[in-house]
């Protein structure tokens, strides 16, 4: 059994909270009488939360253009081929 404490938390019994870690994700369902938790996977918050603060970010002045990743990369291959 859980309960609801003054201050509008959820208190899980031991035995749930072992089986939750600091960082995991759960998406809720309510239904008439049910609350239902349900695990967000790991890969699909990291997505979500790397996109959303790709957003946030402002551009990087000293990331190279395609043009000089273009001419790093063929000459990395010239250096490849030449060996």
């Amino acid at each position: 059994m859980a309960t609801v404490t003054a201050e509008h938390k959820l208190q899980f019994p031991p035995e749930i909270l072992d089986q939750l870690r600091p960082g995991d994700r759960y998406q809720f369902s309510l239904t008439e009488t049910e609350i239902v938790l349900t695990k967000i996977p790991l890969s699909q918050t990291d997505l979500d939360e790397f996109l959303e603060h790709l957003e946030e970010l402002e551009p990087n002045p000293n990331q190279p253009t395609l043009q000089e990743i273009s001419e790093i990369v063929k000459e990395v291959r010239q250096e490849l081929w030449s060996n």
